[in-house]
């Protein structure tokens, strides 16, 4: 496959390599990180550099081990058995990639487990099936850090059966190359949207919970390159999906208008 066909993606060192050794010994990767800051687009390019199929996961609050696994449906000639994103990914080889495995209950990670492990093997209790996972079978979980508690975080149990890798925002000459790859826009604007996201970042945990993601400055960079008033752009891509608050967004505008001379 060539690098044109693979999904867009900025190395910051050395996690290529380490998604590629962890594939090839059959081990599990953990990948933590903040929100938007590429998790789940490197997930992806590894899936297209490998040539692997990709199952992937959005966990929540309410999704159960059949929801992974597989149930038995009714249908108008009776019973059958479907299977769920891992079990097939396990059948057919390929990357189950379960984003944001916090959110899940900790009984339902439990299914994990003997994956996660050296015995690779899904037991589907409902079945009575053992399935060994075939050398392609990669399992890739993925969390941010910033939203554990004491009622949501991995147990010491899963997370001791996985690879780990920390993901951070980018460097501002990362993100720079990440917002003209990804979006073709000029080195200019890519400066600026940076610098706007500098200064939203320094807020944290002072006026806002949650800081600008590289995600929402590929968003802001795409309008503002579809011909959009840049104001309108940085308001809808940056500021409105940061804050509530209406003076915390006549703050962050100031710091978005001052940027591009308004």
């Amino acid at each position: 496959m060539s690098d044109h066909s693979l999904p867009f993606y900025e190395p910051s060192g050395n996690e290529i390599a380490l998604f590629e050794h962890a594939y090839r010994e059959r081990l599990p990767l953990l990948i933590k990180g903040p929100t938007g800051c590429g998790k789940t687009r490197f997930v992806a390019h590894m899936a297209a550099r490998l040539k692997l199929p990709l199952y992937t996961v959005a966990c929540h609050d309410d999704l159960t081990a059949a929801d992974l696994v597989g149930r038995h449906l009714i249908s108008g000639s009776g019973t059958y058995w479907t299977d769920g994103p891992l079990t097939r990914a396990v059948r057919e080889g390929g990357i189950c990639y379960l984003d944001e495995v916090v959110e899940a209950r900790k009984d339902t990670t439990v299914v994990l487990h003997p994956l996660a492990d050296d015995r690779r093997i899904l037991p589907i209790d409902r079945t009575g099936e053992t399935l060994e996972a075939p050398p392609n079978f990669m399992l890739v979980v993925s969390y941010n850090p910033g939203y554990q508690n004491l009622l949501k975080g991995l147990k010491p149990s899963t997370r001791q059966r996985f690879v780990s890798l920390r993901f951070d925002f980018p460097s501002a000459e990362r993100e720079s190359s990440i917002l003209i790859g990804e979006t073709g826009c000029d080195g200019d604007l890519a400066k600026r949207l940076i610098g706007i996201a500098r200064a939203f970042r320094a807020l944290k945990d002072r006026d806002l919970e949650e800081v600008v993601s590289t995600r929402l400055l590929v968003y802001a960079a795409t309008l503002i390159k579809s011909g959009m008033d840049v104001s309108v752009a940085c308001r809808a891509a940056l500021v409105e999906s940061l804050t509530d608050d209406e003076e915390t967004v006549e703050a962050l505008m100031e710091i978005v208008n001052a940027t591009f001379g308004r």
